[in-house]
């Protein structure tokens, strides 16, 4: 990544060595397994999740800055989030998306004022995903380009968008999303908590939902490594949401992600 209630939770330990897997569970008709691990080319873990035990929600950070300052960002967004969630969580779709943006702005402001005063944090920043269940679907948000996908009747959709300078190139035509994937920004964002820009907050994506439906939410270190189709064809052929995740981690490695992996899966009974 390049810019320059723990009861309730399931949440990353503040550590630098490999995680593995982080477990799966069940709740509310959904069925979910989650992996983070520091990768093959990183010393520290910059991701973060937060999975609530209930299913309430589902949250990755991707933090950029260095170990101290990029761990730190993520820790601060997911925590910020987490804390509105777990107290207030509305379950109308139109009142839950509008907590989500204002509740990533917030957490921006938090992530800006800190790297102002602090020495060791300065420049930090981090992406923020959510999938969030509601009444009649779910909300997912971003910002920067940590990601939300679903899989549904087979087909893969990628849900959330990249607010990263290859996406804006894309939106201009300027380049292909094919040319995109070895492009020389192709990680560079201009949205992400801890930019002036994110004081606009997350990016919703208000959804229904189906029995069936597969979703993702993960950080940049999964589709750098894992292309769509692979990862479809994992949805698809994997009945548990855990095994899942994991081949997706493991298929991520193998594809030569150069940084941490984080996935989580969520399966719709």
């Amino acid at each position: 990544m390049s810019a320059d209630p723990a009861a309730k939770t399931d949440r990353k330990a503040e550590t630098a060595v490999d995680l593995g897997p982080l477990g799966a569970g069940s709740g509310g008709g959904l069925r979910w397994g989650s992996v983070c691990i520091t990768g093959n080319f990183r010393d520290n873990n910059e991701d973060n999740l937060s999975v609530a035990a209930d299913g309430s929600y589902f949250v990755v950070a991707d933090g950029m800055g260095g170990q101290s300052a990029g761990e730190k960002a993520s820790e601060l967004a997911v925590d910020h989030l987490v804390a509105v969630l777990d107290k207030d969580a509305p379950a109308d779709r139109a009142a839950l998306s509008r907590l989500l943006k204002e509740t990533v702005a917030a957490a921006n402001a938090e992530i800006v004022a800190l790297g102002n005063v602090e020495p060791k944090y300065h420049g930090m920043g981090t992406t923020i995903v959510c999938l969030v269940p509601c009444e009649g679907g779910f909300v997912a948000g971003n910002l920067g380009d940590s990601r939300a996908y679903r899989s549904r009747n087979g087909d893969l959709e990628q849900i959330t968008k990249d607010h990263s300078l290859t996406q804006a190139l894309i939106d201009a035509g300027t380049i292909t999303p094919e040319e995109a994937k070895t492009h020389r920004y192709k990680n560079m964002l201009f949205k992400y908590l801890g930019s002036k820009e994110g004081n606009d907050g997350a990016e919703v994506f208000p959804l229904d939902r189906q029995p069936g439906d597969r979703f993702v939410i993960c950080s940049d270190g999964v589709t750098d490594g894992l292309s769509d189709e692979r990862m479809r064809e994992l949805l698809v052929a994997e009945a548990d949401p855990q095994d899942a995740a994991e081949k997706m981690v493991a298929a991520a490695q193998e594809g030569g992600s150069r940084d941490n992996i984080t996935c989580v899966v969520v399966h719709v009974d």
